[in-house]
């Protein structure tokens, strides 16, 4: 039956549409080597640091990959996020989640969170994208991952047109903690698909901080390469 169904609607590459070939899933072979890797979680001297610095104080931080404009990595999240391929944030959380365990700078993480979206757009879309992003880490480090600590209050527009002046607007006092006790004591790992200006990962990150956590680390999917200009 696999081998009709194989057959007859052959699976795509999520980043190229290419048939998927030689038990691959998800992403062919090519465009794995084409992806534009960052290594922060190898690096000392991470650059997200200075992103937020004098903000917040990340003991590590990394993204796994640069985001470019009508890019493979582009094509990637557009997938996960409107598309409903589930699969494609468990890929890449298995990814970094190893990475991030061979790196030794996240050996001290005790939960994993994720950034939520708003009840209005979680209806419409059907699920949090950063979710299986989040869950795939979290079972790579054996940790809980729980994505009821934080909630998203405020529903706001898309900030996809904004500027980033804008953006620290929109989400400023958008989220709040929901379960205190979870965090007290702990050693968060903060997760979202998508860093730009950094607006909504500071946002948590405050609120998060406030509720008593110990310490606090961050892992995206992707980083824009503007970002740092």
């Amino acid at each position: 039956m696999n081998y009709l169904i194989d057959l007859f609607f052959p699976s795509q590459c999520q980043a190229c549409s290419s048939i998927l070939t030689d038990h691959t899933t998800d992403i062919c072979v090519n465009c794995r080597h084409q992806l534009p890797l960052t290594n922060y979680h190898f690096q000392e001297d991470c650059p997200l640091h200075h992103l937020f610095y004098g903000r917040i104080d990340f003991v590590s931080a990394t993204s796994l990959f640069y985001f470019e404009k009508s890019g493979l990595v582009q094509k990637l999240l557009h997938q996960l996020k409107y598309k409903r391929q589930k699969s494609v944030g468990t890929i890449l959380g298995t990814w970094l989640g190893i990475e991030m365990k061979n790196s030794k700078h996240f050996n001290e993480i005790d939960l994993v969170v994720p950034v939520p979206t708003h009840k209005k757009r979680l209806k419409k879309r059907g699920y949090n994208q950063v979710l299986p992003f989040a869950e795939a880490i979290a079972k790579v480090f054996d940790i809980p991952c729980d994505d009821t600590i934080l909630i998203k209050k405020k529903h706001t527009k898309t900030q996809v047109f904004q500027t980033k002046e804008q953006r620290w607007k929109s989400v400023a006092q958008t989220f709040e903690i929901a379960k205190k006790e979870a965090v007290i004591g702990q050693h968060i790992l903060l997760v979202d698909d998508l860093i730009t200006t950094g607006a909504t990962v500071e946002a948590c990150a405050k609120v998060l901080c406030h509720a008593g956590l110990k310490d606090l680390s961050l892992a995206t999917i992707a980083i824009t390469s503007s970002t740092f200009r």
